[in-house]
């Protein structure tokens, strides 16, 4: 049945990419993946095999892969995407040595895939765990680690229709999973001493980022004396939220107050909705941004991409987008330089946001009447300012590690293998 599904699945991304974009570049990406790994495999080298599903799953295993490029540079490190959203992004990735997506858990995929590639030991990061692929590792004798999982009761393994799929899990050699609830999930399936709570490799991440935070100095002037309230990844349901509250706030205050938005989408027609709702004030686009005009602009709206993480360090305040949608983005990228963040009511399977809500550092808005109240008593108590962020820097650096935990587990025994 669920290989009858997985060739079903292949049908309808084929037809459903004749209309859709992103539905064509999954099914191109698919057919190509055999073709780049025969021209990039080296057959005497030693692969470590990373699969992530996009580009959160990477920003999770991004430090495991690092660090093992740079303590065991004798392996090779592959790494297999699901999404384009992951792909396309990362395809260039200097820290891998062959990027490509995973092809379909076809069992004649599975062994064209491992007559080409003969990995040492795969690490799913976070979700994925593909049953054709799993027991190709098992056969093989690959180890599989299970990194930054989640598990929640919701989840077909534990529903009663679906408990004779939950026996893919039982080809993972080691769960590494990111809190408590989801070692009791296991071990009703009977992992009781392969899993280990470890917490989340992305904390080690942001943190990464933001010793390698680049210097801005467009931004840094833009800054200057003023109070920044920075928008990240931000949608228009939030900026219907924080734009009319900026305009107001600009009219009215005697502080300089000047605001950074970068938008999760960054297309002409939404650049320029926020510049007409920002009425009677000086907007400027990064893009258009010198030395002489960004100091005496209002608003800096960053139409690009990859700036977003060293932003956040000049904020004094910030809102992270998505809680109005689909869910939030990356509320602990804000949250390790220590800034009080805000983000919508979409945030229920966030663990790191409802953790940082309960510690005091994350404040949940749900329109414009609460964001306004946060953010302006945010804004004018010093010392409930410095409560929260204290609680946002202390909660980030008080739960990294996760990395050297799984690191000391797993890597010391591949290496000597």
């Amino acid at each position: 049945m669920y290989t009858l599904t997985i060739y079903i699945y292949m049908m309808a991304i084929g037809i459903v990419a004749i209309f859709n974009t992103r539905a064509r570049k999954l099914a191109v990406g698919h057919r190509k993946a055999f073709d780049l790994l025969k021209q990039q495999v080296q057959p005497a080298e030693r692969y470590v095999w990373f699969h992530a599903a996009s580009l959160g799953e990477f920003e999770q295993g991004r430090p495991l892969m690092e660090r093992l490029r740079r303590e065991h540079p004798e392996f090779k490190i592959l790494l297999t995407f699901f999404s384009p959203s992951g792909y396309e992004v990362r395809k260039d990735w200097s820290g891998a040595d062959v990027i490509c997506y995973l092809p379909l858990d076809t069992p004649a995929n599975v062994r064209r895939f491992f007559h080409i590639v003969q990995p040492q030991a795969l690490f799913l990061i976070k979700y994925e765990f593909w049953q054709n692929y799993l027991k190709g590792c098992a056969r093989r004798g690959i180890p599989v680690y299970s990194v930054s999982s989640i598990f929640r009761p919701n989840q077909i393994f534990f529903r009663w229709y679906g408990r004779g799929y939950a026996h893919v899990l039982d080809k993972v050699t080691y769960f590494f999973v990111q809190n408590e609830q989801s070692r009791e999930l296991l071990s009703t399936l009977g992992h009781r001493d392969n899993v280990r709570v470890v917490g989340d490799t992305r904390f080690d991440r942001v943190i990464d980022i933001r010793r390698a935070a680049k210097p801005l100095p467009l931004v840094e002037r833009f800054a200057q004396d003023a109070e920044i309230f920075v928008a990240g990844s931000s949608w228009p349901p939030d900026e219907a939220l924080f734009i009319p509250w900026f305009v107001e706030r600009v009219k009215n205050s005697g502080k300089r107050t000047k605001m950074i938005i970068a938008p999760h989408l960054i297309h002409e027609s939404h650049l320029r909705d926020i510049e007409a709702a920002l009425c009677n004030c000086k907007v400027l686009r990064y893009s258009a941004a010198n030395e002489d005009n960004v100091a005496e602009a209002d608003v800096l709206i960053i139409d690009c991409f990859g700036l977003l993480s060293s932003i956040y360090r000049y904020g004094r305040l910030a809102m992270v987008g998505g809680g109005f949608g689909e869910g939030i983005h990356n509320v602990p990228e804000a949250a390790v330089y220590g800034l009080p963040v805000l983000i919508g009511p979409n945030n229920r399977n966030f663990r790191e946001a409802r953790y940082l809500i309960d510690a005091g550092g994350v404040f949940e808005v749900t329109d414009a009447a609460t964001f306004a109240a946060a953010v302006n008593r945010l804004l004018a108590d010093a010392t409930a300012w410095q409560r929260a962020a204290d609680a946002s820097k202390t909660y980030i650096t008080g739960n990294a590690g996760a990395t050297d935990i799984i690191y000391e587990h797993v890597f010391t025994q591949v290496s000597h293998s």
